[in-house]
Parts: C-alpha cells; structure tokens; sequence
C-alpha cells in the first residue's frame, strides 16, 4: 500500500519525527520494540550486526544483540544514533560480512524498498540472519499512515504488507523461520500506562484490535550444487580371447 504522494523536506522530517519519538506514542513503541527483539536476538551470534536505518533516539533497538560488535548505518539527512553515514540502499560495507542485519522500519521510509532489500542481501553472510519490522497495512496503524498528509510515523512514504516482504526474501533465497506480529495499542491514544510498561504494544491472547506491525525473521540460506558423476557400465575385460566377467555378470 502506497500513501499519497508527499515529499517534506529532510530537517522537517528530521525534527518531526525526532519530535515523534520523544512523544508518548514513539516511546512507548521503541520500548516494545527493544524488549520484542532482545527476545528475538537471543539466537543471533556471530562478529556483526548492522542496522540500517535510523530508530529511535540513540540505539536502543540493538541493547539485546549478541554479536560482538553492533554498527548503525543511517543517511546523512537522518543519522540518529548512527556509526556510519551512507544510504541505505548503497551501504558502504564489505559484502558477506555482516552476520546479522536489522531493518526497523527501513523500508516503508523508502523510495525503493526493494533496492534495500538486494543491498542488505549483498552484505549479509551465508547462514546470517535478517530481521525486518513493518506496520500492517489493515490495522488501525496502517490506516493513520495511510490518510495521513505527513506521514505516520512523520515521513514516512508507504505501509508493506507482511506478505510483499517475505515474497520478497523468497525470492532472494531466504528462510523465513518466525513472524510475530505485534503492537496493540491504538494510533490514537496516549502511549504506555505508567507501570505498565510494554503490555499494550506486546500483549498475547484476545485483542479488541488486529496487531498493528509484525517482526520477520529470515535466514540466508546458501546452497551448494553437489556434482553428480555419471553412472558407466564397466567395460568386459578381454585376456587370451577369452571374456573376463565382470562383476556383474560373475555371479
């Protein structure tokens, strides 16, 4: 789902969605989404993680990662908590190096998704692991994005449905091995309940409202052709004139 077009300026973006971030909306769903993926790094090791992408005000979003060094690469326009200053789409980062690679939200800030998705596929190692955070297009979320003038959150271009992603890692190669979906509470409402922490954003069970994001989690997968070697009957054997059996026929 595409939102009307709209192209605000960079340090307006910038502000409004820095401004968005220290709201109680953006608070509270940055901490849902760094306690949603301590859990989901759990299983995530190896020497590098990158995110691409700007989220949150610092790097908050990578506080669970296992690896031993974690690096944000962020456009010039938009370097909240970056290391490194690139585009998204042209990372300035070895290919297969990366063990592991983290798009919150990359994607629907876009003008090419799908360009991100080739270049992250370019840095990420066999085996190594991609994890993407999106907004579901048919919940009360993805409805304020899309009749939003400004974008919600600010700037931000499109809503990607669930499926267009993984669509999108199949045909790289990927293994999609778990999708959670969560995000409860309303796009109207005031952020989290003091005590309550994360509870209305990550909550299981009966909800009164369809989950507004989702978190993928795919693998790379690599394979290897294995050559087959063609099967030769053995050759009869001649000494003297006579016909040496073969194996076959000896018995």
């Amino acid at each position: 789902m595409t939102l009307p077009n709209r192209k605000p300026k960079p340090l307006d973006r910038d502000a409004a969605l820095s401004a968005w971030w220290a709201g109680p909306l953006g608070e509270g769903l940055i901490a849902a989404e760094s306690e949603l993926l301590r859990e989901a790094l759990e299983d995530v090791f190896g020497w590098e993680m990158l995110q691409v992408g700007a989220w949150g005000t610092s790097r908050e979003l990578l506080a669970g990662s296992r690896t031993r060094r974690q690096t944000v690469v962020a456009p010039l326009e938009f370097p909240a908590g970056a290391h490194v200053i690139g585009r998204p789409a042209q990372l300035p980062v070895t290919s297969d190096s990366m063990d592991a690679v983290l798009l919150p939200h990359t994607l629907e800030f876009a003008p090419d998704p799908y360009a991100i998705v080739r270049e992250v596929d370019r840095v990420l190692t066999g085996e190594g692991q991609l994890l993407v955070l999106g907004f579901a297009p048919w919940s009360a979320w993805g409805l304020r994005a899309t009749f939003s003038r400004a974008g919600f959150p600010p700037g931000m271009r499109r809503v990607l449905t669930e499926k267009r992603v993984k669509d999108w890692l199949v045909l790289l190669g990927y293994e999609v091995v778990s999708s959670r979906r969560y995000l409860f509470a309303s796009p109207w409402g005031s952020g989290a309940v003091p005590g309550e922490g994360s509870g209305r954003y990550l909550r299981r069970g009966l909800n009164p409202l369809p989950a507004g994001a989702y978190l993928l989690k795919a693998r790379k997968r690599v394979y290897t052709l294995t050559t087959i070697r063609p099967r030769f009957r053995e050759k009869p054997v001649t000494i003297g004139g006579l016909v040496k059996p073969t194996t076959r026929s000896s018995s």
